[in-house]
């Protein structure tokens, strides 16, 4: 494994796979509660914690966690005390944060924004050792939040409501969840960059929720997706020379796409198998009955009689007799290879 060779490697794959963890475990509660696109608004206020870890010589991982933090719960107060409505607080946020984050950088002395970069589009094979352990750090806090509050935190993003209504504190949960948010943001900018955030938190998700059959085996399934394709990209980038953020998102996206079309598919299939099954066959040219030249099938109750490869059963009625088909022989009753 040539990769592995690397300390730098080795880092870059630690990194993107705590953010392939994390991202999608707290991503899959903003896809239940429609708001997509607070990722990409909390990395915007990011990148001015970012201008002031730059200007005040500090690392820009801590300012930028206490902007994104401090910006989340702003938010929520704001959504849920002001008139302002959801949607217009977040582009209130999104364009603040690249304001203040471009006017800050601005008045830096020369050259100490060449980092920008790395924080807009995500520069992993540049994370140091401090950065795994605070990345560390900020997984295992999330992580256990999660746990701690899943049940929670799913009851509010559902209906709010309900969860005001059976006794939730609502607005406490939803700070809760805004600075989780926030927390993956700041650990996620140097994997996949401030600007592309928000779709390793939301993609994932919007895939396990195609397969998955609850929410938590949708939280699970989106955990795996996330950690595959974090670090499957990382590797990716690593060999063709690409940015691993985009190279990683793409990959999450490719992916949505196959699923969506395979679930297409075969929902696609089961309608017409449904639909097939349910046909009745009001005007039957032949009457089945012993001696009609057709097999005779058992089934439940009564007889079906194998007409072509399907299965007819005949149904007496006041107007005469119609037939329903039951589906194909080998499927049901295992007479035909």
């Amino acid at each position: 494994m040539e990769i592995l060779e690397y300390g730098f490697m080795q880092r870059a794959l630690l990194a993107s796979l705590m953010v392939g963890l994390v991202a999608p475990a707290v991503g899959v509660f903003l896809v239940q509660r429609r708001l997509a696109l607070l990722g990409d608004g909390l990395g915007h206020v990011a990148l001015t914690g970012v201008a002031i870890g730059v200007l005040t010589s500090t690392a820009p991982v801590g300012t930028a966690l206490v902007a994104a933090v401090l910006g989340a719960v702003l938010i929520e107060l704001v959504r849920a005390r002001g008139r302002t409505s959801g949607d217009v607080a977040l582009a209130v946020l999104f364009y603040g944060g690249i304001a203040g984050g471009v006017v800050l950088l601005s008045l830096a002395p020369r050259g100490q924004a060449t980092d920008l970069e790395a924080y807009l589009f995500g520069a992993i094979t540049t994370t140091s050792t401090a950065d795994v352990a605070v990345f560390a750090a900020i997984t295992v806090v999330v992580l256990a939040v999660v746990w701690l509050l899943g049940q929670r935190l799913y009851a509010v993003s559902d209906d709010e409501e309900y969860a005001r209504a059976v006794g939730l504190p609502v607005l406490a949960l939803n700070m809760v969840l805004a600075a989780l948010v926030a927390s993956t943001v700041v650990l996620s900018m140097r994997v996949v960059g401030l600007l592309l955030i928000s779709a390793l938190m939301i993609v994932p998700s919007a895939v396990a929720q195609l397969l998955g059959r609850s929410f938590r085996q949708t939280v699970y399934l989106a955990c795996g997706i996330g950690l595959v394709v974090s670090v499957a990209g990382t590797s990716t980038s690593y060999y063709t020379g690409t940015p691993s953020g985009g190279t990683i998102v793409l990959l999450a996206i490719a992916l949505f796409l196959a699923v969506s079309a395979l679930v297409a598919v075969r929902e696609a299939t089961a309608r017409r198998r449904h639909q097939r099954r349910g046909e009745v066959h009001a005007a039957h040219p032949h009457e089945h009955g012993e001696g009609c030249g057709h097999p005779a099938v058992p089934h439940g109750d009564h007889v079906d009689y194998d007409h072509d490869g399907h299965l007819h059963a005949a149904h007496r009625t006041g107007t005469g007799v119609h037939y329903d088909e039951h589906g194909e022989p080998a499927a049901r009753t295992g007479s035909r290879p």
